[in-house]
């Protein structure tokens, strides 16, 4: 993948990945405690959160936790004893790291969820798309795809959702199936990918146009997903185009199948914007003061802070990218981070 910023960054999977910028930061070191680093968006947000942590006076030390839940419970300990300015945290088991949520926090180390929420016990801060909203894009985009297949809202589709201990992914679903229930002549298939896996992806698909021949759109839940589903496409003699194709993240392969002809939409998940709005508001963060509810701009997607059970919550809207749109420099799949330098919130 390419570098987005100037400086070199090493990441190997449970050791950190240090930080050399041009200057010296004042402000402290943040941890970031990624799951993997095995698909673009993961690799794509420890470049993005170096960046706008770096403008508001940050330095980012990174731990790869590649997948592995006991290993990232293994850092979090170590990083506590470390006593960072604060942590952001992506969880690998939701429920399982939520005691390391807990000891950080109680260490005076504030913790900010980044991408994947846990709402079973208090952060200071988490930074997610609009999943559900992403479900009603992707619903909006399929009724457009069967009309233009099909001449109306009828038709036969294959859900492939992540791991189904992912609340991103099934809050996906909800959008996406509460938007899709007005529509009786259209008959939706889901399949859970366990563990994010392309493989079990791939193989869903193989499986399902066996059982299923008169599949009209594959919906997958992450780019890599849909890799996986073209694959078993052409195994299966399929052209681009007699199936159709969507996903929702906006990495760069999904870009590309787009441009390939083989997929029709991807629903973008704002990794810029998610991590611009950490950077925001590090520094209340950071302080222990109050982040106050209510509307927001970052990077131009117009966002709203909510006060939740679980603490202070950001959502940040995605967006459907088409033939026609694709090369938009906006998204993040086409690896051209923003000109805009963001500033902490007053």
């Amino acid at each position: 993948m390419r570098q987005l910023l100037k400086y070199s960054v090493v990441l190997l999977a449970g050791s950190t990945a240090m930080l050399h910028p041009a200057y010296a930061q004042e402000k402290g070191t943040v941890y970031y405690m990624v799951p993997t680093l095995l698909d673009e968006f993961q690799t794509g947000s420890v470049s993005a959160l170096e960046m706008f942590l770096e403008q508001v006076g940050y330095e980012m030390t990174t731990l790869n936790a590649d997948n592995k839940t006991d290993l990232q419970q293994s850092q979090m300990n170590d990083v506590i004893a470390l006593a960072p300015k604060a942590i952001i945290l992506a969880a690998v088991d939701f429920n399982a790291l939520a005691p390391s949520v807990d000891a950080a926090r109680a260490a005076g180390i504030p913790v900010i969820e980044f991408d994947r929420q846990i709402s079973s016990t208090v952060s200071d801060f988490t930074s997610v798309a609009g999943t559900v909203e992403i479900g009603y894009v992707a619903a909006e985009q399929v009724q457009k795809l069967l009309t233009e297949k099909n001449g109306s809202v009828k038709g036969k589709i294959l859900q492939v959702l992540g791991d189904p201990g992912d609340p991103y992914t099934l809050d996906i679903q909800k959008g996406f199936e509460e938007k899709m229930a007005a529509f009786s002549e259209v008959t939706i298939i889901s399949q859970p990918a366990m563990m994010w896996e392309a493989s079990n992806a791939g193989t869903i698909v193989s499986d399902q146009l066996l059982a299923n021949p008169d599949i009209d759109i594959i919906f997958s839940h992450a780019a890599h997903l849909s890799v996986a589903a073209v694959a078993s496409l052409e195994s299966a003699g399929k052209q681009p185009g007699e199936v159709y194709v969507m996903s929702s993240n906006g990495a760069p392969v999904a870009l590309q199948l787009i441009r390939d002809g083989w997929m029709q939409v991807e629903v973008e998940q704002p990794l810029y914007a998610q991590a611009a709005a950490v950077a925001m508001f590090m520094d209340k963060i950071v302080a222990k003061e109050e982040i106050k509810p209510g509307e927001y701009d970052v990077l131009g997607l117009p966002s709203v802070v909510t006060t939740e059970a679980w603490g202070p919550t950001i959502k940040i809207p995605g967006a459907a990218i088409t033939p026609e749109n694709v090369d938009d420099a906006a998204f993040w799949g086409n690896l051209k981070p923003p000109t805009e330098a963001v500033t902490s919130v007053e």
